[in-house]
């Protein structure tokens, strides 16, 4: 009993430290500090997060579950870049799962989530034209900022599920890689705003202003990354581009 019981609680660190290793990764992902094509060490990394190689590789491994990391025999571990076909899958994904929402939240709104969202859609409009660029961390709060009010569409819809399908197919965070990646930062006036006032009106123009909102990015996120020959079908977007990072050593 005793040692079922150690068992149970080193089972619950483990899981408790490759959390931490899985948040601390994809976050350094979105912040842009490992950029697209960028290799990892596990073993630095592990260094680098003050753990051990274990909690790490459970990490990577879930990180590339997610299609945000991948590994290849002698190759190692890098940032995955996503190709064309990535790109136009998670906005399709994104617009089927959102846009159902934004329709829902038109028609189950109640009259304390209206306000509640106009509010949060004007001060991200707020954040966004204070002006983002050089303040890593002012940039991630906006972003962290902008998932929440997406979700709190989902939540105001009441639908769990839909809610739950936003979160786990990641097309939030999908998102954030794409727009930090593309180096989009300026957004037009009242973007965030129009949409809050138009999921809390009509079904139809509910439907309407999402579909627009999330297609609004997506030329700007193929612009910025050129067609090529590489075996996953983009080069590093031109602002990354040249860095020189080393590959990782195998494992």
């Amino acid at each position: 009993m005793a040692e079922r019981l150690i068992l149970g609680r080193r089972s619950q660190a483990m899981e408790s430290l490759s959390e931490r290793a899985y948040e601390s990764i994809r976050d350094n992902i979105l912040r842009g500090r490992y950029a697209l094509g960028a290799a990892l060490s596990r073993r630095q990394l592990a260094k680098e997060l003050r753990m051990s190689f274990l909690p790490v590789s459970e990490a990577v491994r879930r990180l590339e579950i997610d299609g945000l990391l991948e590994s290849k025999p002698r190759a190692g571990t890098r940032v995955r870049i996503p190709t064309r076909q990535d790109i136009l899958e998670r906005y399709a994904l994104r617009e089927a799962l959102e846009t159902q929402a934004a329709r829902l939240c038109a028609e189950h709104a109640d009259e304390n989530g209206r306000p509640d969202l106009l509010k949060i859609g004007s001060h991200l409009d707020q954040l966004y034209g204070s002006g983002t660029d050089g303040d890593e961390e002012f940039l991630y709060s906006v972003h962290t900022y902008h998932m929440h009010f997406h979700l709190r569409i989902a939540e105001l819809a009441g639908n769990s599920l839909l809610r739950g399908a936003i979160e786990r197919e990641q097309v939030l965070v999908f998102n954030w890689l794409f727009d930090t990646a593309a180096r989009q930062r300026s957004l037009p006036p009242r973007f965030h705003s129009e949409l809050a006032a138009a999921v809390t009106g009509t079904v139809e123009g509910a439907d309407c202003t999402m579909r627009a909102h999330i297609r609004h990015g997506m030329q700007r996120v193929m612009e910025n990354m050129d067609p090529s020959t590489a075996e996953n079908g983009w080069r590093l977007p031109r602002k990354i581009r040249g860095r020189g990072v080393k590959a990782e050593q195998p494992l």
